[in-house]
């Protein structure tokens, strides 16, 4: 693999702390990177190093003669007064670009939906960003330094642009790296992580599961110091291990070792605590919407005919392109809008609060000090475990330190704003919590902090985001919101995320809800669409019955092949035979397991 380009001993030092002390590394034709650290450790910085933006104050970064570098910034340098054809193209003639099958992929993947002729001053912020990215990806270039490419992109433009970055450089030739907190974008396709902290760069091999598990290796012989990350990653592992049948099937890490860590680690959530406790807060009626439609300009219906029931303890994930109606769904469920007709019910102990992708409910307190905002609140809430987390200790568990306390809130970066937007939302002591892109400015070590805090939150959740990795980690149901020429409609998605890309891969944008999928948090009740056929409820609980059975064989089933591997452990190793009987066990087992998991995944989807 030919060399591309090498830093030199940088050092980087801003007025009151050193970003980078002496770091050196290379990228080479085949290094697909992720840079992972905490907001301000100098990942961003480092990128503009790599890039030729910025100068170090010591050390030098070298490219081999003949490579060609391109980065995206976070803040794009579009001039905005050409239109987005020229930004992309230039003055090439449309015969010339269209006839470039890397061009036409890219432009129908991310800006198929903006206007050619359009100027960029009179773009949205997220048709400027992928036109800013756009304009990279149709260059030839050698290397590729992208710096939060996913911002602004939905679920289907994160996976486009994950298959484009594999496509691209599947043979060997280029490099990329890449600074972003969407954990699946980097676990899909990145080789080779970097790890920013503490003014160093720590490499790891493979993506962001394998990184997860050095760095469990790596802290738990740390200090005591290091001990609540290590068991915060810790968790993290588990879940990853202990997902759904479609992700384990292909792990990226070494399963042995894994299986070794999280031998003792419970499941992420209490699922039965959980629900018990949002019950007795709840009660069993949250919110029910019946036959409710939304219609603007009294023409068209922005939902259509939608029923669907919330239970207490449900976490449920919605999905939709932009404008599908996922905003207008979320504000019938906290009363912030009306149904033009159907029903909303809500139980009479329903306490719904949002939290916004924008930062409003912080605009009156910018001059206060964190210490000041949280004096008047006394405890948050009562976590599953039974414990009543104050304000101080939630404050801690996002990141937040004692010496952040006398900070003015108007000081506090993008990310310590919107941490401390959540705590806020928490401290009203809700029922229900709506998340709005609650992954807006945060890094991978605090997004793992506020999963971590929100498994012991007890109530019902629903959470709108384009980071799949977030969906499905904190939900346990997800839903797509999906346009038609009636109106938008709900669909519950046994498969998630990935049945959701399908349906939109099949132009599914237009068909109607599905009833009584099973497995959702209660039961949708739309009419169905074309080419869809409504279980009937006898065919919907025999569904349930089956999925729960095979889970608990799939569950017994695994603890048989853990004991077929502990006496092969404790076996003679020179009793061959008997070596060859365990062995045919363990094979038996792995095998009725696989069956098991096809047809958990058959009920699933039906």
């Amino acid at each position: 693999m030919a060399h591309l380009l090498g830093a030199e001993q940088l050092r980087l030092k801003f007025p009151n702390r050193i970003v980078l002390d002496g770091v050196s590394l290379g990228l080479s034709d085949g290094d697909n990177v992720g840079l992972v650290g905490r907001n301000g450790d100098g990942k961003s910085s480092l990128m503009r190093l790599l890039a030729g933006r910025n100068e170090p104050d010591s050390g030098r970064v070298t490219v081999r003669r003949g490579v060609t570098v391109g980065m995206l910034d976070q803040t794009d340098a579009l001039d905005p007064d050409e239109t987005v054809g020229h930004a992309i193209v230039g003055t090439a003639a449309e015969h010339e670009w269209a006839r470039d099958p890397r061009i036409r992929d890219v432009i129908t993947g991310l800006v198929s939906d903006v206007p050619w002729d359009q100027l960029i001053s009179a773009l949205s912020g997220g048709q400027r960003r992928r036109t800013a990215l756009a304009a990279l990806l149709v260059r030839d270039l050698d290397v590729l330094l992208l710096d939060e490419p996913t911002n602004h992109l939905d679920v289907e433009g994160v996976t486009w642009l994950a298959g484009h970055l594999k496509a691209r450089f599947a043979g060997g030739q280029g490099a990329f790296a890449v600074v972003t907190h969407d954990r699946w974008f980097l676990d899909e396709v990145t080789t080779t992580t970097w790890e920013v902290h503490d003014g160093i760069v720590e490499p790891f091999e493979g993506g962001y599961a394998a990184y997860v598990l050095a760095r469990v290796e790596r802290d738990r012989q740390a200090s005591t110091i290091a001990a609540k990350r290590a068991n915060l990653m810790k968790k993290e592992l588990a879940w990853l291990r202990r997902g759904a049948p479609a992700r384990t099937a292909k792990p990226k890490f070494r399963i042995d070792a894994a299986n070794a860590l999280i031998a003792d680690e419970p499941p992420v959530r209490d699922t039965v605590a959980l629900t018990r406790m949002a019950t007795s807060r709840l009660g069993r009626d949250v919110v029910e919407l019946v036959d409710a439609s939304v219609t603007y300009d009294g023409e068209h219906d922005v939902l259509h005919d939608i029923s669907w029931h919330l239970g207490p303890g449900d976490r449920v994930g919605i999905l939709g392109g932009n404008g599908a109606g996922k905003s207008t769904l979320l504000g019938l469920v906290t009363g912030d809008l009306a149904p033009t007709s159907g029903r909303v019910r809500r139980g009479k102990t329903v306490k719904a609060s949002w939290l916004s992708q924008d930062l409003h409910e912080l605009t009156d307190l910018a001059n206060q000090r964190i210490t000041d905002v949280i004096a008047p609140y006394r405890v948050a809430f009562t976590s599953a475990s039974g414990d009543d987390l104050t304000p101080g200790q939630i404050l801690e568990r996002l990141g937040f330190t004692s010496a952040h306390l006398a900070t003015p809130v108007k000081d506090l970066s993008g990310g310590q704003k919107r941490r401390l937007q959540l705590v806020l939302v928490l401290l009203g002591e809700p029922n229900v919590l709506v998340l709005d892109e609650p992954t807006n400015d945060m890094d991978t070590d605090m997004l793992a902090a506020m999963e971590d805090l929100l498994d012991g939150w007890p109530g019902t959740l629903l959470v709108v985001s384009h980071d799949r990795y977030l969906l499905e980690r904190v939900t346990d149901n997800q839903y797509a919101v999906l346009g038609s020429p009636d109106g938008g409609t709900l669909r519950h998605l046994p498969g998630g995320v990935e049945e959701y890309l399908a349906l939109r891969a099949a132009g599914a944008g237009s068909g109607a809800a599905r009833p009584g999928a099973p497995g959702g948090p209660g039961a949708l009740t739309a009419g169905g669409g074309a080419g869809s056929s409504p279980a009937s409820g006898a065919e919907r609980h025999a569904a349930r019955k089956e999925l729960a059975s095979i889970e608990r064989r799939m569950e017994k089933r695994s603890g048989d092949a853990a004991k077929v591997h502990d006496s092969m452990a404790a076996h003679d190793p020179s009793d061959y035979p008997g070596l060859e009987k365990l062995a045919a066990q363990l094979r038996e087992i792995q095998a009725e397991v696989t069956e098991l998991e096809e047809r958990w995944m058959e009920l699933a989807s039906d």
